[in-house]
């Protein structure tokens, strides 16, 4: 039980789908193909002309940035007003700008050329949120690093994007990163700030460390002075505040300012890779800017609106979802922590006010099973929205999420890194029933259809291929044209469409239903059995906490359901209660012939997962694989 009154869901759904004016008629599809409106018209701007124009001079005095666990003057430079908060950072758009011209100026004092490849691994911070418009303002491209990358892949990624200014956190969870480099890279210890040279990174010059907090400052000076690192930059010395010495860095940076243009690629994102070596994708301002503001229009933010941010700013999520559609409307973000922290996060909603929250299914679960421990039900009454998404919501989750901590105006999102994200999202104006089934209706100047194996758009009801057209398509694979030809495609009328590979489902009013990967669709004697709705009929139950529907081979079918469970904390649910549940709510062919317990069936005590939130399948198979031919698990 997760609030004192339940609401009625079928009927609520109904009735606002019939809350519609008297003689209106709607138009319905016929065919899974929509083009969304032309209003508002796009913004023409880049990233830094709206931050002047229309974000700074209109909101100068309200809260921007809160960062729960930094110190209020974390950067150096003069005092800062800080919102007269004195136990962590608390900036008001104008002290925003302040600290993000004082980094721009740095930036162009320490050798960052326009096009240059500015990469970052951090957690979500202030640092983080200041590159973002930083590296905008001098026309570098920021590069989003995951920090669960172990070495091999950090190189290729370093390597792939020709990184040649790297900011770090000395480390985050088990990883510390000063220590990595200076480990697998020995030759930079003795070498001078700025003029690092290895063989393996040959675009690599500086490597910058940022303090941000207590412990991260002594975790560098451990290290820096264990392993007599002389190449590393302070963060602190990057940061130019005084005008008097920056004049020449101050105008090379309204000159460049001046010299961008909407289509300038401002952001190389790492697609999440749950089946092979990720991808960079280029976005533009234009792309990032417009996505941005589309978001949080869906989500109503206004100004009074404060945004706890959770999702990691290395993603689209945390950058353009969490970041851009706050900032675009004047909201604040909140940090309530680097990385994820339930307890950390439920306290930020507290004692902030926070009117929206952001996150995937495990974030979301996290901050239940917080409040639920401190009881804490009757707290959540500032919240009001937020978005979930990264991976497929649960329509159980999503119920318990307007219930229990009050997000009545919810929204789903879907989209993907090629697309900037966003190119469907729900509102608040949607039907529950609609915001609970659904990811909502195209945005707008963005086209969609769903088209069949043939490549020909089906009818409504029908699920096929979703493809996606409009300003939110990336430029292209960075350096990989082969892989941007496979996906980014011409039709006969000139558009070029973006095929994602998920397979959906439209109906008759535009909304989408997400059934899942094509290349997850489970074909059991000939049947396309799509895991969503599997994994939707599975969670119902309240001893299972997630669920994850994958294919297995079986002579006799081809493919059969087999479903990995995480069980709730004390759970006895049985293989022949999790087949049960699956057959009371859909066709008896979904009912999983295997299942499999996390934690009790192999090694792992959690589902595979990228840092994004996607359940990395491809492993799961090859687990569902192994322990099927040794009899493990079979529930039939």
């Amino acid at each position: 039980m997760f609030c004192a009154q339940r609401r009625s869901w079928k009927l609520q759904g109904r009735r606002l789908l019939r809350n519609v004016e008297p003689g209106f008629r709607r138009t319905l599809l016929t065919k899974s193909s929509v083009v969304g409106s032309l209003e508002p018209p796009l913004s023409l701007q880049t990233l830094p002309d709206f931050f002047n124009t229309e974000i700074l001079s209109n909101h100068a005095h309200l809260p921007a940035l809160i960062c729960r666990q930094e110190k209020p003057r974390a950067h150096g430079g003069p005092p800062s007003r800080n919102l007269d908060v004195q136990t962590h950072l608390s900036w008001d758009y104008e002290e925003f700008d302040r600290h993000i011209g004082a980094l721009a100026r740095g930036l162009i004092g320490m050798g960052v050329k326009k096009g240059d490849r500015v990469g970052v691994i951090m957690g979500n911070n202030s640092s983080y949120a200041m590159l973002q418009w930083a590296c905008a303002s001098v026309g570098a491209i920021l590069v989003t690093l995951n920090p669960a990358y172990r070495l091999p892949e950090l190189v290729d990624t370093l390597a792939l994007s020709g990184v040649s200014h790297l900011f770090i956190t000395p480390r985050i969870r088990s990883s510390s990163y000063i220590r990595l480099f200076a480990e697998a890279f020995a030759e930079i210890r003795s070498q001078q700030p700025g003029d690092i040279q290895t063989p393996i990174l040959p675009e690599l010059n500086n490597l910058v460390v940022v303090r941000n907090e207590a412990e991260a400052d002594a975790e560098a000076a451990k290290v820096i002075d264990e392993l007599k690192l002389r190449c590393t930059v302070d963060w602190r010395e990057v940061m130019m505040w005084t005008q008097g010495s920056g004049v020449r860095e101050e105008k090379e940076r309204r000159m460049r300012e001046r010299q961008l243009t909407k289509d300038d690629i401002v952001n190389l994102q790492f697609t999440s890779g749950t089946t092979g070596s990720p991808k960079a994708v280029s976005l533009t301002h234009s792309n990032l800017l417009n996505n941005g503001i589309s978001i949080g229009q869906a989500m109503n933010l206004t100004e009074k609106d404060i945004l706890c941010n959770v999702p990691p700013l290395f993603h689209c999520f945390g950058l353009v979802l969490g970041n851009l559609a706050a900032w675009t409307h004047g909201s604040c973000v909140v940090y309530a922590a680097p990385v994820l922290d339930p307890p950390a996060i439920v306290d930020a909603i507290v004692e902030e006010r926070c009117t929206a929250l952001h996150g995937v299914p495990t974030h979301f679960l996290g901050v239940l099973e917080e409040v639920k421990k401190r009881n804490a039900w009757n707290q959540m009454g500032s919240l009001r929205t937020g978005i979930a998404a990264g991976s497929p919501v649960p329509i159980d989750l999503m119920k318990r999420l307007i219930d229990g901590l009050n997000l009545t105006e919810l929204t789903v999102a879907y989209g993907m890194t090629e697309t900037s994200p966003v190119s469907f999202q729900s509102t608040a104006e949607d039907a529950v029933i609609k915001r609970v089934e659904t990811v909502g209706k195209i945005r707008p100047h963005v086209k969609a259809k769903i088209v069949g194996s043939d490549g020909n758009v089906v009818d409504v009801g029908k699920p096929g291929e979703i493809l996606v057209a409009g300003y939110l398509l990336q430029k292209g694979y960075w350096n990989d044209q082969n892989q941007t030809e496979q996906v980014m495609k011409e039709d006969q009328d000139g558009t070029l469409w973006m095929h994602t590979g998920d397979e959906g489902i439209m109906d008759e009013e535009g909304y989408l239903k997400i059934v899942g990967r094509i290349k997850d669709i489970i074909i059991r004697g000939g049947e396309n059995l799509f895991p969503v709705q599997i994994e939707n009929a599975t969670t119902v139950h309240p001893d299972i906490r997630e669920a994850a529907a994958i294919s297995v081979p079986d002579m006799k079918y081809g493919e059969v359901v087999g479903v990995w469970i995480v069980r709730e904390p004390g759970s006895k649910i049985s293989r022949e209660d999790v087949r049960t549940t699956v057959m009371k709510s859909i066709n008896p062919q979904n009912a999983p012939a295997w299942v499999w317990f996390i934690g009790e069936d192999g090694e792992s005590k959690e589902l595979p997962k990228t840092a994004s939130g996607k359940v990395m399948k491809h492993i799961l198979r090859a687990w569902g694989k192994g322990l099927s031919e040794r009899g493990v698990g079979r529930a039939c």
